[in-house]
């Protein structure tokens, strides 16, 4: 009999895909990383998977890049739960056919592709990010840790930056 889920993870599909999410996998990761962050139990969060085209409109609208991307985090913020209710996190928004895409172009499962995609949406979500070499080393550190513990075996290569501490993505 499966334990009960620490944390209430809602996921949601929003486009017509045979690929079956592997949610088992998805609740561990998630798990892994809010028990790493004492995080309250029963802290809720979702999930929602999206068309490229959908990822484009939002990447667009929420941080001004006409093109798709894996994962798209947006936090709760620090709104207090009301009493009685467990606290909520914030919403992830996964784009399965880039995934399925960077996952062919790598060589990796797409299940793991997409469990990398959810741990570095979760550390986002948790307040981590990217924008200079500092906080990517911190970020990269936790994130590699959890694909350890996950048996992700994806090595994510860290940005450059320049002087002005901009990260420049790999494409």
């Amino acid at each position: 009999m499966p334990k009960p889920a620490d944390y209430d993870l809602y996921t949601q599909i929003q486009i017509e895909t045979d690929y079956v999410l592997p949610e088992r996998r998805i609740q561990e990761a998630v798990e892994w990383l809010l028990h790493r962050h004492d995080v309250p139990t029963g802290t809720g969060m979702s999930i929602v998977t999206v068309t490229d085209d959908e990822m484009r409109r939002l990447n667009r609208r929420y941080r001004a890049v006409d093109a798709p991307t894996d994962v798209l985090s947006f936090p709760a913020g620090d709104s207090v739960p009301l009493e009685g209710e467990a606290p909520y996190l914030g919403d992830l928004v996964l784009a399965l056919p880039y995934i399925q895409r960077q996952a062919s172009a790598e060589n990796h499962a797409v299940d793991d592709e997409l469990i990398l995609a959810v741990v570095h949406g979760t550390l986002h979500l948790l307040g981590y990010d990217h924008d200079t070499s500092e906080n990517q080393s911190e970020m990269w550190t936790l994130q590699a840790e959890a694909l350890e513990a996950l048996a992700v075996d994806i090595a994510v290569p860290f940005f450059t930056f320049g002087d002005d501490e901009r990260s420049s993505e790999p494409d």
